[in-house]
């Protein structure tokens, strides 16, 4: 379990999080929130213990670990990318280990002859009892069960990490942690990538999960269904509320503090113009001027405090470029092809993109939608076919996971790789200002950005880019509920091509496509309104 003693957290000059004092036991289910970049992130990797930018961020307090503890990170990259899906998930058990070693006394009993044969035999027995006894053939056929609900087969299970896409390699992570049994779960956005089905699943398997948890969700039914307990935390006053109180009742309660807080503002400030009047008034005698100062500097201090009770959390302007003028049909894909060793993930995949077309990919997880926009941004050569750019192709990627950011590098060094020549230091700062990153964010690491801040962060390159083509892999994910409708907003308006994959039907609805592409297959179709309940199930 997770005992926590007035932790306070800062990078640089900003305070994430004051003195919070929490734990988390069986039992507990407890939903994590505030917004994109309020530090929610920052805070789950420290009580993981992870090492990830623990030399950036400045702590204080303690966080005492007993029990064992599950933790799913945004970044899915984790693991060997040989190592087979299934023995990830196993090896969090180390069950593949033991599997492997049984594997291994098999082959020595095929192969050996006379006594060694024998002493193959007797060790393979007893690895067989130690596997048994440590649950071993249950738990593998548990964690196949853990592994379809996610959507995972056995075909994908039986493949190596680095063949995957993305969302099949965050459903690894989760697969993994989920069957871990840890006394608690540290999950940041579990539902990225999971279609429908699976997210019902996840929901019921939260609800009766004996442990206890922590979870980072814009997915309010999520929370609604499974949290017994909200921690809010403040991006303007640095403040973690803790409300011991199931999703609705924390809804009206958190109003009802708002309320109250803009009350004690309002009382605050007519306070404190009471006494800067009183001692305006009063200064001019020589004989009440000290106390005619101690009335002033008592109302600057009501009129600071109540102004910083007053800031609102501030939603990033999301917009896409203004498109660069180009021919009729500035990209076209013919006959695109891409395997993964034996596994073949695209196959003839014809596709031409006319100015201003909205196209939407469509297919289950693993047919091959990440990998198109790869190949058509390319980021990965095809095995057969051709990208042909047309005439004044100017090409925007958003990549789900972020790999078009230099995490090695720094916000404004992401953002000035990727503005024009033209853009001069006070350019790029207006536009990474409307993207909320302002005075010392601009200098922070994108290694350690949420995965929200992250997203901003792609968006805004894109905006510097004049792109006519975008290529949006899931775009709103990691967004909260306020950003994801300027993402919403940008795509009703944007002018240029958009080639969209997403689980998110709003996002569809605001772009209205005209054309659907339909993977594995790569059928094309025009758009209907009768594809739109696939968008989830995909």
């Amino acid at each position: 379990m997770i005992n926590v003693s007035e932790l306070s957290l800062r990078i640089g000059a900003r305070t994430l999080v004051e003195n919070a004092s929490f734990k988390v036991d069986k039992g507990m289910r407890i939903g994590l929130v505030g917004r994109n970049g309020a530090g929610k992130t920052t805070t789950m990797r420290l009580l993981a213990q992870s090492n990830e930018n623990s030399d950036i961020v400045e702590q204080t307090g303690q966080i005492k670990v007993t029990g064992t503890v599950g933790y799913l990170s945004q970044d899915p990259r984790e693991g060997d990318s040989d190592m087979l899906a299934k023995e990830r998930i196993l090896s969090v058990r180390g069950i593949d280990k033991l599997i492997a070693r049984i594997k291994k006394a098999e082959a020595q009993m095929s192969q050996a002859q006379g006594d060694k044969q024998v002493k193959a035999m007797e060790k393979y027995v007893r690895l067989d009892h130690e596997f048994t006894v440590a649950g071993g053939w249950a738990a593998n056929s548990q964690a196949s069960q853990i592994a379809a609900a996610l959507g995972l087969d056995e075909r994908v299970l039986a493949q190596p990490l680095g063949t995957l896409s993305g969302g099949q390699r965050r459903r690894v992570e989760l697969a993994r942690v989920l069957f871990s049994e840890a006394d608690v779960l540290l999950l940041d956005e579990p539902t990225n990538h999971l279609d429908h089905d699976s997210i019902i699943w996840l929901r019921d398997y939260l609800r009766t999960y004996p442990g206890g948890f922590i979870v980072i969700s814009h997915d309010v039914k999520l929370l609604a269904d499974t949290v017994n307990q909200v921690m809010y935390l403040d991006a303007n006053r640095g403040v973690l509320d803790i409300y011991h109180l199931g999703w609705e009742a924390y809804l009206k309660q958190r109003s009802d503090d708002e309320r109250r807080r803009r009350k004690e503002r309002a009382q605050a400030l007519k306070k404190a113009e009471a006494l800067r009047l009183q001692g305006e008034k009063m200064r001019a005698k020589a004989t009440k001027a000290v106390a005619a100062q101690q009335m002033l500097r008592r109302a600057e201090e009501l009129f600071a405090l109540a102004g910083n009770e007053a800031e609102v959390e501030k939603v990033a302007r999301l917009r896409f470029p203004e498109p660069a003028a180009c021919g009729k049909v500035p990209l076209t894909a013919e006959g695109i092809s891409k395997s993964y060793g034996s596994l073949e993930v695209l196959s003839g995949v014809d596709l031409a993109i006319d100015r201003g077309a909205k196209v939407v990919v469509l297919g289950l997880n693993g047919a091959g939608k990440t990998t198109l926009l790869r190949v058509l941004a390319g980021i990965e050569p095809a095995d057969a076919g051709e990208v042909i750019p047309g005439h004044g192709l100017k090409l925007g990627y958003y990549a789900q996971e972020h790999e078009t950011l230099d995490v090695h590098a720094s916000v404004f060094e992401n953002m000035m790789a990727a503005a024009p020549d033209d853009f001069d230091d006070t350019k790029v700062r207006n536009v990474l200002g409307q993207f909320l990153f302002s005075g010392d964010d601009i200098y922070k690491s994108a290694a350690v950005l949420s995965g929200g801040e992250k997203t901003r962060l792609a968006l805004a390159t894109l905006v510097v880019s004049a792109a006519n083509v975008l290529l949006l892999d899931e775009p709103t994910n990691n967004l909260d509920p306020a950003s994801r409708e300027e993402i919403l907003s940008a795509l009703r308006t944007y002018e240029g091509a958009v080639v969209l994959v997403t689980h998110d039907a709003g996002a569809v609805e605001a772009l209205n496509p005209d054309r659907v592409l339909l993977l594995p297959d790569a059928d094309e179709d025009l758009w209907s309104d009768d594809y739109l309940e696939l968008v989830t199930l995909t």
